[in-house]
């Protein structure tokens, strides 16, 4: 499975921006996905989950309200799109899979999951 981000960019306070995560490579049915962002100096965090069986979605309170994740399987694409952004939502953003076997999973633990995408940025200027 190689997943490939897109969307990102520069947008102002309080605007609004999608990033995808797309399947080049592989399908993304039966992967559950999380989407996770690293700013410079800090560690990755988990932002945002959705399960591959019953489509259940998780996000982390910073971003509850605001971010909202959605998958197309038509497309082969998980979206997260992104409203009232804020400057501390600056970082890079990745998305990540793994084989849903029904196990318990530690969603917002990046080593949880198996696939990467290469990330993309995401710029909220003040």
């Amino acid at each position: 499975l190689q997943l490939v981000e897109s969307g990102g960019g520069l947008v102002q306070s309080g605007g609004s921006l999608s990033v995808s995560c797309m399947a080049s490579s592989g399908t993304l049915d039966g992967y559950a996905i999380g989407w996770f962002r690293q700013a410079p100096g800090k560690e990755r965090e988990g932002v945002s989950y959705v399960s591959s069986k019953d489509g259940s979605t998780w996000y982390a309170d910073s971003v509850k309200g605001r971010f909202t994740i959605s998958r197309d399987s038509a497309k082969n694409t998980v979206h997260l799109h992104m409203n009232s952004l804020k400057p501390e939502d600056t970082a890079s953003y990745y998305c990540a899979a793994f084989y849903d076997k029904g196990t318990t999973v530690v969603i917002t633990n990046p080593r949880a999951y198996d696939y990467w995408g290469q990330g993309t940025q995401v710029t909220v200027s003040s």
